[in-house]
């Protein structure tokens, strides 16, 4: 004699109608649970709207703006003296790191934080550590510009 509430019997009545459809099922052939189709969830997309491109552009901007300040007074700041006969300070030890910092270090900062504003997701933060490691850096060249072989 069969079961009346087996799946081989379509016409089985369900004994709670209101109830979850999955909670019924009988296990699969192998005994593990039955697979109870879900509904189709809606997919959530991380688009950017033309807000977001607009911000990324101002802060990518904003950063470049910051990289070419650095970049271009940060070395003068550096070797300007108000006391010095010529307004330039005299041998500077550490001349050529300052100069290395201006010509490599700067703009390889600049480029990835603008990379950083538009691949990331996280645009602002990245906009953010890029300000913060170009000031380091401009404080770097200013504080090595102190410094004289006298």
């Amino acid at each position: 004699m069969e079961n009346p509430g087996t799946v081989s019997d379509p016409a089985a009545p369900d004994p709670d109608p209101g109830a979850d459809p999955g909670r019924h099922q009988p296990p699969g052939p192998d005994g593990s649970p039955a697979q109870v189709p879900t509904p189709a969830r809606k997919r959530v997309t991380n688009r950017r709207t033309a807000a977001d491109w607009t911000w990324q552009l101002v802060l990518a901007m904003a950063v470049l703006a910051a990289g070419v300040l650095t970049g271009t007074t940060g070395p003068l700041m550096a070797l300007a003296c108000d006391t010095c006969q010529d307004g330039i300070r005299g041998p500077l030890p550490f001349g050529e790191v300052l100069t290395d910092i201006a010509r490599y270090a700067v703009p390889l900062t600049t480029l990835g934080t603008i990379f950083g504003i538009f691949l990331s997701r996280h645009a602002a933060r990245a906009g953010g550590i890029g300000l913060g490691v170009l000031a380091a850096l401009l404080i770097a060249m200013t504080a090595l510009g102190r410094f004289t072989g006298r």
